[in-house]
């Protein structure tokens, strides 16, 4: 008979299409003086990896670069029996390579902004200043209250 955590965890399929759905990532990294930063950005799953983008010299980036442990969370839900989400510890990659940059904001348009003729152009001018964080994740916890 499994327990409770075991009957709510996701699937690796529920995972993906969780990620895939979800609009906001919650993300932590370390600041200098050991406390926790912690803001809310967009993002977009490739594969295992998460990736997000952010201006270079933000706080994150700042402490990504001194240490690259990494959490980050998605959740939904408003009612105990609804809530689901996952949290994900790993190593953030920071990526300043404009094409690669650029791939994460085309890849990700539609996702926030749906189709658009100007993508490109858009995507090039809001991806200026700015780096990608790819995730990597070493452990996955993820929840599903719906399945009790």
């Amino acid at each position: 008979m499994a327990n409770a955590r075991d009957r709510i965890r996701m699937t690796d399929d529920e995972i993906a299409r969780f990620l895939d759905e979800t609009h906001t990532l919650h993300v932590a990294s370390i600041n200098p003086d050991g406390t926790p930063h912690l803001v809310p950005m967009w993002f977009m799953r490739d594969g295992a990896d998460i990736w997000f983008w952010t201006y270079g010299k933000s706080q994150k980036v700042m402490n990504l670069r001194r240490d690259p442990r990494i959490t980050v969370m998605a959740e939904e839900g408003e009612q105990y029996g609804d809530l689901h989400g996952l949290t994900v510890r790993g190593r953030a990659e920071i990526v300043e390579d404009e094409d690669r940059v650029l791939e994460f904001g085309m890849r990700s348009f539609p996702k926030y902004f749906g189709a658009a003729p100007d993508a490109e152009a858009r995507m090039r001018q809001m991806g200026a200043k700015r780096v990608l964080v790819i995730v990597h994740p070493e452990t996955i916890a993820s929840w599903d209250h719906r399945k009790l």
